[in-house]
């Protein structure tokens, strides 16, 4: 069976409500903030002493959990097509930006439109699913470790299992089929932009090891699921592919990758992806200290932001090798340092962004930089940013525990 569907009545009936929908619209907040382990601990211990200053937190992060028991398991099972290897098993998504040709009878091959989501990617139920499942593993596992509840790993671990471990259910350890073009490939280097949540699943689960629901062999499986993922990644030609990538997608790619190898033990691996990192910091960042490939995009203060936020993922699993991106300067004086001091008076709406931007900027996507700010370079501006972005939420914000 063809994974391709008629497009045109989709694409008619969702054409009005999608034109400002960014790639991560369908992220919650949380799905962005790469957990800092010294920190969570403290501010866990804060919690069972009942600070005042993150009761509110805390109460609101046990709300939302308590919403997330009803979500049931989803899987790579559910989706209606077929993978082109025939194996639903296979993960499968296309590439947002890419848009029926309307000068073609059949709409293909796709055309592209940068910046504008089609909207036929939300029929494509992997696509959608793989955040979600991951952000839920991450927010039940918190609500788990701060509340000792097993009712929160118990679901936590269920989620898990379904999409990563059960025969009946799992995901593939590839991601061949991901960010296709209809009439032009069955799947992209870009595609791995789309495996990214697995950082966030990958933090959830280092928080369960302690559960009874979550056992010593279903973590050993993990494991094993994430080693082979990674060897794909460096075996695969699509995946090479997007390692070369000049962009946010490369640092992207080392950010996961670096996740990957620490969660399976590839300690020289690991400081191998943060040099390379460090490497990429030197080559694509510009003297300004912004990124000019992600300045080229119609979304660029997006975009800015995302390549950033890769870089501060890179940075804080770096603190367990021996290169540290947080302190490091290139051999062309480029820091990440630099790169944050110099996006920060565009994401706390001091300066005007005077690049290309034709969607309304989401500013809560730069709540990680601002956080990197404050708990690695004492920003004192920065908390007053974080207050505007949350308003009348901020204490209860996810961040505050984090």
């Amino acid at each position: 069976m063809s994974i391709w569907k008629p497009w045109l009545a989709v694409w008619l009936c969702c054409l009005a409500t999608v034109m400002g929908m960014a790639q991560d619209s369908l992220l919650s907040k949380s799905d962005i903030i790469k957990l800092d382990f010294n920190t969570l601990a403290n501010k866990r211990a804060r919690v069972r002493s009942k600070d005042p200053a993150l009761m509110p937190a805390y109460e609101q992060l046990l709300q939302d959990a308590d919403k997330l028991l009803d979500y049931a398991p989803v899987s790579v099972m559910q989706k209606n097509g077929i993978p082109p290897s025939g194996d639903k098993h296979d993960y499968m998504s296309i590439a947002p930006y890419f848009w029926p040709d309307p000068s073609k009878p059949n709409g293909l091959p796709y055309i592209n439109k940068d910046g504008v989501v089609n909207p036929e990617v939300r029929q494509y139920t992997d696509k959608t699913n793989l955040p979600v499942v991951c952000n839920n593993i991450y927010l039940l596992s918190l609500a788990w470790y701060f509340s000792n509840d097993e009712k929160y790993a118990r679901h936590a671990s269920r989620l898990a299992e379904v999409w990563f471990l059960d025969t009946a259910t799992r995901m593939n350890p590839n991601l061949n089929y991901g960010q296709a073009v209809k009439g032009v490939t069955e799947g992209r280097a870009e595609g791995l932009i789309d495996s990214r949540f697995f950082i966030w699943a990958i933090d959830g689960i280092r928080l369960l090891h302690t559960s009874r629901y979550w056992t010593a062999r279903d973590q050993a499986s993990m494991k094993q699921w994430f080693s082979a993922f990674l060897s794909w990644m460096q075996a695969s030609g699509i995946a090479q592919k997007e390692m070369n990538s000049k962009n946010n997608h490369g640092v992207w790619y080392d950010a996961q990758s670096l996740a990957m190898a620490l969660f399976a033990d590839s300690v020289e691996l690991a400081g191998k992806i943060v040099q390379r990192a460090a490497d990429r910091l030197d080559r694509q960042m510009g003297t300004s200290g912004l990124f000019p490939l992600e300045l080229t995009r119609t979304t660029s203060l997006h975009y800015s932001v995302f390549i950033l936020n890769a870089f501060v993922v890179v940075a804080e699993l770096s603190q367990q090798t021996s290169v540290n991106l947080w302190t490091l300067e290139t051999p062309s004086g480029k820091s990440l340092k630099r790169a944050l001091q110099v996006i920060l008076p565009f994401t706390t709406r001091e300066k005007p962004w005077p690049w290309p931007q034709i969607h309304e900027f989401n500013f809560y996507n730069a709540v990680p930089l601002l956080v990197a700010d404050i708990s690695k370079f004492h920003c004192l501006s920065c908390t007053e940013a974080l207050k505007n972005i949350e308003g009348k939420n901020y204490e209860r914000s996810l961040f505050m525990l984090l």
